[in-house]
């Protein structure tokens, strides 16, 4: 329930005025990053490919299940920063990936 003193912010995604307080919780909760299973990913987590990949630049194609370490977070939920043997600098959508 709001305050009288709740300060209002227009929520363009539903088209209303809502309290302040209630879209700051919903951000944080919104900011999860998730698997193609739905399980939440964490900085340095594991991840098993789910399918071919095909590398862009590298002419390299990395195969189901291999198994990558050490991911990293970004700004985007859909996409993970992380560093095979043979290519630096790799970025996977999440949707490619599963927890492991």
């Amino acid at each position: 329930m709001a305050n009288s003193d709740d300060e209002y912010v227009y929520d363009d995604a539903t088209g209303e005025w809502r309290p302040a307080s209630e879209l700051a919780v919903q951000s944080a909760a919104g900011n999860e990053v998730r698997d193609a299973s739905g399980n939440v990913l964490a900085d340095g987590d594991s991840v098993v490919l789910i399918k071919d990949l095909k590398v862009k630049g590298a002419g390299q194609t990395l195969k189901q299940g291999t198994v990558i370490r050490s991911i990293r977070l970004t700004d985007n939920p859909d996409e993970i920063d992380c560093r095979h043997d043979t290519i630096k600098g790799l970025v996977l959508r999440t949707e490619f990936v599963r927890k492991r």
